[in-house]
């Protein structure tokens, strides 16, 4: 008897790519909360990351918490040439894009909030512009973590955008973003064991108050 297939095929990562630049002055950045998210997930499920040269990244494989055999990656190529790093896995164990999942900083989210998608644009971030040229798609999922805006500076001030970009999280934000990494690691579980649609709706409606009771 042939089964008759209603629902579409559940999106499961098999590669997280967490997005970053490599030195020790990059480390706690804002534009490093890919690699900080990887760092957790590492903890979390015990997969330690080691340099691999064929990946140009750190990579670590392992089984997550309640999930299946996974695999972690920070590319080590800098930011605007991530894809190269990513296309290294991919090819090497013939993942299909849909297949990767990939956290990175987004500055239009406010600070506290998280975004998950199943495909989309770069939105202007240069990790994801690679990641979509070496993937030759768009389709595969993404977790945005939301760094906000510098306050008071026009939309087209270069300078001011790179420094907030590049700069270190205060003293309050390193605290909430200790809670953001923590529901990250709960919305990559979910991801990995309902699907990455169905864990959508928990982790795109959820956020923290820089302020509570402010």
């Amino acid at each position: 008897m042939t089964e008759v297939l209603t629902q579409p095929a559940l999106v499961i990562p098999q590669l997280i790519v967490g997005l970053g630049n490599p030195e020790p002055k990059y480390d706690q950045t804002r534009h490093n909360i890919g690699f900080a998210a990887l760092d957790a997930l590492s903890r979390a499920w015990q997969i330690p990351l080691g340099e691999n040269r064929k990946f140009q990244g750190q990579f670590g494989e392992g089984t997550a918490r309640g999930g299946g055999k996974i695999r972690l990656l920070k590319p080590l190529t800098y930011m605007n040439r991530s894809g190269q790093s990513i296309q290294a896995v991919t090819s090497w164990y013939k993942l299909p894009p849909e297949s990767v999942l990939v956290i990175y900083d987004d500055m239009d989210l406010p600070l506290g909030k998280t975004r998950l998608r199943l495909s989309g644009s770069a939105g202007g971030h240069n990790g994801m512009k690679s990641t979509i040229s070496h993937l030759s798609s768009q389709n595969f999922p993404r977790l945005r973590i939301g760094i906000g805006k510098p306050k008071g500076v026009a939309n087209d001030d270069n300078s001011e955008t790179v420094s907030h970009v590049l700069g270190r999280f205060s003293a309050t934000e390193t605290k909430l973003m200790t809670l953001v990494l923590e529901f990250v690691v709960e919305c990559v579980e979910l991801s990995l064991k309902q699907g990455v649609e169905k864990a959508m709706n928990r982790c795109n409606s959820w956020t923290i108050d820089i302020n509570p009771g402010g």
